[in-house]
């Protein structure tokens, strides 16, 4: 029992467990998202938001692309919703919070040793061999 309890309430366990309830309330909250603000923006352009009615027939074959619009449609919109309202704020967050490049040394290998001397310096403080400069 023990052993179980440790499992449990490991930290992987756990961040799991709250990715995944995260998970399924921000999927509501995409859907709520495209379903009430995204979907009626579309039936003002094209007039209906729902287009399963779409199909055509041959030889007594019905074939219903509606469907398939409306699934496109959805799909669109929901990566839209979850690029603009997630990814693009992380990366612009991540942008941020990158350091600048960080400055060139002033330092140099030396040729002998490979101890770091100055780019100035003509001889090495640890193996004392001669150097040329550098500007």
């Amino acid at each position: 029992m023990g052993e179980f309890k440790a499992f449990i309430l490991r930290g992987d366990v756990l961040d799991l467990a709250v990715a995944v309830v995260i998970g399924a309330a921000f999927g509501t909250v995409v859907m709520a998202l495209v379903k009430d603000l995204l979907t009626p923006r579309i039936a003002a352009v094209f007039g209906r938001p729902d287009f399963s009615a779409l199909n055509f027939k041959i030889n007594h074959s019905r074939f219903g692309f509606g469907d398939f619009i409306n699934a496109v449609i959805a799909f669109v919109c929901v990566a839209a919703a979850v690029f603009f309202v997630v990814i693009k704020p992380v990366n612009i967050m991540t942008e941020r919070r990158r350091k600048a490049p960080e400055p060139e040394s002033d330092d140099r290998p030396c040729p002998e040793c490979l101890s770091q001397i100055p780019k100035g310096a003509s001889r090495c403080a640890f193996c004392t061999s001669v150097v040329a400069p550098l500007a």
